[in-house]
């Protein structure tokens, strides 16, 4: 499980925060296990256990320090970099799945049985299935009884714990304590800040490693902002979330702090506390918080074409998506068409079949519409689609086959599987399926080679655009294509001279833009 401990205990000895979230140390004399940078000093060397995930710690009997607070760190970048069943099995529960459907359903979504799945990743992470959601639940459970006002038999179901007994243990044994005393124990400002359970509404920061440039992605999504489901102010990005229970919102708010941890500030509003794990899940992969930017930009910086740009933002991720059919709806609307013409033509769609929010938050009032609910408008009224006959086809048709499961874009997809269906679809192309790919399912290696900003960037920096000399020339940045993608499309043509001269080294003639 873990190949180099020793290797390990150098890390958690210089206290690098690169690895949080990607082991855990435990201590034998203490009984405790941390995150790599916790502050407290670090032991011997013969002291220290290193697991694989969280679960595994608590598996082995350890319980979470309540000061490096490892249940919180951000997860590990592994699952989104590898497509095997592990990958797709770990994403799944980080969805919920196993609080939703147990085991059995995790199982048969990945087409295993019960018996290999835990046999697999056992193998991989140390422990099975249940021990992975069994801690997931806890960590829901803490950020509840230190967020909320609820009660604890509340908290217990709402975090997945199929009793108030359950909860009470599990509490107990992780962090040694009873939830009673881990609410007692949240500081006065803490307090202050805690939301009225009556509202469903939790305030909580959602870690990352560093570098993070949050304020691209968030700019990212802002001036693609669809009406009614999604809104900007600049500063705070929000948008609407279908989820397993029901529905909410959430406003997502960059919190940069100098000295420590980089966190995403959170406010989100639930109908249903059950879905907090699965509404924290997808926003941390809307925003890609747990990739790790430091292997990104050693494996790219080298590269004569990215590496100066990865160089000067090494911060930047790769936009996410809260939700797959979503995303494949706005990207089939977005072929051939201006950024701001699909957010007109999909706003229309939102106002005509999307379920309206009975709580709206601010200018975000209605849900992105289902796909029977998208069918059902193409019959009613095909004129507000907006759009050629051949594109209204192709969405009715990607409608149609998520509706009967023969497309599924959720986190334990695999992505050739998912290119596959895709492109099987009248009217969708390689370019729609890689983009899908690369957003919903968080591929780190997608690239479009026909895509417009990538041939303008190309353009942009003096080399041929046709796609197959860009495919060839984009073989070495692998396995992390789609992050090179994102340096590319925030290249502005207006800075073309600047950007030649970064890359050749050659001065530039007149003002830099």
């Amino acid at each position: 499980m873990i190949e180099d401990p020793d290797r390990c205990y150098q890390a958690a000895h210089s206290k690098d925060a690169r690895f949080d979230g990607v082991f855990f140390t435990a201590v034998t004399s203490t009984g405790i296990y941390c995150r790599p940078s916790c502050p407290a000093r670090t032991p011997m060397r013969r002291n220290v256990r290193f697991y694989a995930s969280a679960a595994a710690a608590q598996q082995a009997g350890f319980r979470a320090c309540l000061r490096c607070r490892p249940d919180a760190t951000p997860g590990s970048p592994e699952w989104n970099l590898r497509a095997d069943v592990v990958a797709r099995a770990m994403r799944l529960i980080r969805d919920g799945v196993v609080d939703r459907e147990g085991v059995n359903g995790l199982a048969g979504r990945l087409g295993y049985s019960v018996r290999q799945l835990n046999r697999v990743v056992t193998a991989e992470v140390g422990t099975g299935p249940l021990a992975i959601a069994r801690a997931q639940r806890s960590q829901t459970a803490r950020v509840l009884l230190e967020t909320t006002d609820l009660p604890i038999s509340h908290i217990a179901f709402a975090a997945g714990f199929a009793s108030v007994r359950q909860c009470n243990e599990t509490v107990q044994q992780i962090f040694a304590k009873t939830p009673s005393a881990l609410r007692a124990r949240v500081s006065h400002r803490a307090a202050r800040d805690r939301t009225d359970g009556t509202t469903q509404g939790i305030r909580l920061r959602l870690p990352g490693r560093r570098p993070l440039d949050v304020a691209s992605v968030l700019t990212f999504f802002g001036n693609r902002a669809v009406p009614g489901i999604e809104a900007s102010d600049g500063t705070t990005y929000r948008r609407s979330l279908r989820l397993p229970h029901g529905y909410g919102s959430v406003g997502l708010r960059a919190n940069d702090e100098p000295d420590g941890p980089v966190f995403v500030n959170a406010e989100l509003h639930l109908s249903d506390l059950r879905d907090l794990t699965t509404a924290v899940a997808r926003c941390r992969q809307l925003l890609d918080l747990d990739a790790d930017p430091v292997s990104i930009w050693e494996a790219l910086r080298d590269q004569p074409l990215v590496g100066p740009l990865i160089s000067q933002h090494p911060g930047r991720r790769v936009p996410g998506a809260a939700d797959g059919f979503e995303l494949a709806v706005r990207a089939v609307i977005g072929q051939q068409v201006s950024v701001s013409g699909a957010r007109t033509v999909a706003g229309r769609l939102v106002a005509a079949a999307g379920d309206v929010l009975p709580g709206p938050d601010g200018a975000v009032t209605h849900l992105f519409p289902t796909p029977a609910a998208l069918i059902e408008l193409a019959q009613r009224q095909p004129a507000t689609f907006s759009m050629p006959a051949g594109r209204r086809r192709a969405l009715v048709a990607l409608a149609e086959a998520v509706g009967r499961g023969d497309v599924v874009i959720d986190p334990g997809a695999d992505p050739a599987e998912l290119r596959a269906s895709l492109v099987r679809l009248p009217g969708i192309g390689p370019w729609t399926a890689e983009y899908v790919a690369m957003r919903a399912l968080r591929d780190p290696d997608a690239f479009m080679p026909t895509d417009l900003g990538i041939r303008r960037a190309a353009r942009t920096l003096g080399l041929p655009d046709d796609p197959a000399h860009l495919l060839t020339l984009t073989e070495s940045w692998r396995p992390w294509r789609s992050y090179a993608m994102a340096h590319l499309w925030s290249l502005p043509s207006a800075q073309a001279p600047m950007a030649k001269a970064l890359l050749t080294g050659t001065p530039t003639k007149g003002r830099a833009a």
